[in-house]
């Protein structure tokens, strides 16, 4: 199964988690900003040979069998160039910011890709009211 191969752990420590920034509730069917960024505490290198892909956010409704895909976002910049690796003119900085509502409490759960290091996951309840 391919959940054997995704990591997770402590953000403070990890550089690779995705970390969910979002407000705990929100009001039904009432738009809040969530934000997902790959290196909070930890700066990720995010160089050509060392980078974040993409990251995708979820969300799971409380007692359904299925997620939902609320966004995902992919990172193109690396500062590759005809000059070589690490000489171009841009870097993408590993966030995925969206806006959502939601109708019902549930989970989010976001994913990133490191090319090296693999898939990660981390997951925030959100409580709808």
């Amino acid at each position: 199964m391919l959940s054997e191969f995704v990591k997770s752990a402590d953000w403070k420590s990890e550089k690779h988690v995705p970390v969910i920034v979002c407000a705990d509730t929100a009001a039904a069917g009432a738009p809040f900003d969530i934000a997902v960024t790959v290196g909070k505490e930890i700066a990720h290198p995010n160089t050509t040979n060392h980078h974040i892909a993409w990251i995708a956010l979820h969300f799971a409704p409380a007692g359904a069998k299925t997620a939902i895909e609320i966004g995902r976002c992919e990172f193109s910049a690396h500062g590759a160039s005809a000059e070589g690796p690490d000489k171009g003119p841009a870097y993408t900085d590993s966030t995925l910011a969206i806006r959502a509502k939601f109708a019902v409490s549930g989970t989010l759960y976001a994913t990133a890709y490191c090319n090296i290091h693999g898939l990660w996951s981390s997951e925030k309840a959100i409580a709808i009211a």
